[in-house]
């Protein structure tokens, strides 16, 4: 079984981007999705299907004549992680400055975060409600102590 060229979560993010464009059905999200990497990825029905069924629960989608397209939360979620992409990738290029070394210890990082993140993300779709509201809120505090750190 070949690994993946394609991150983890960053098919969430492109279906969001692609359809942020104007409405798609499934079929047209994978075909444009191998016409634009030159058939370098080939997302299959297995992967779309369902994406598009968790993005439509989340809010984050909707159906149009057959299509799908994003909501105004979709375009809002999308728009954050784009801003935190941009802020990631600043921080990238330091570590790159560095030459050869910097860019493993860089790319190192990134994998572990990556796989941080995929693990959270598991350990959240399990949680309780209750659990969940823990974790927002722990969420949230953080955020605004880092935007109050930010503007200072």
């Amino acid at each position: 079984m070949s690994k993946s060229v394609i991150p983890r979560g960053f098919s969430r993010f492109y279906l969001l981007s692609l359809l942020e464009e104007g409405p798609m059905t499934g079929k047209e999200i994978m075909v444009e999705t191998d016409e634009r990497t030159k058939g370098a990825w080939k997302p299959s029905p297995g992967l779309i299907y369902p994406l598009l069924g968790k993005l439509l629960a989340q809010g984050l989608l909707e159906e149009i004549r057959g299509g799908y397209k994003t909501t105004k939360k979709g375009s809002l979620v999308l728009k954050d992680y784009e801003e935190s992409q941009s802020e990631f990738q600043d921080r990238f290029r330091a570590f790159i400055r560095l030459g050869v070394f910097g860019k493993y210890l860089a790319q190192d990082i990134v994998d572990k975060a990556i796989g941080v993140l995929g693990m959270v993300r598991e350990d959240i779709s399990r949680s309780t409600a209750k659990e969940k509201a823990k974790y927002e809120k722990f969420l949230r505090e953080e955020l605004d102590r880092l935007g109050k750190e930010k503007k200072s």
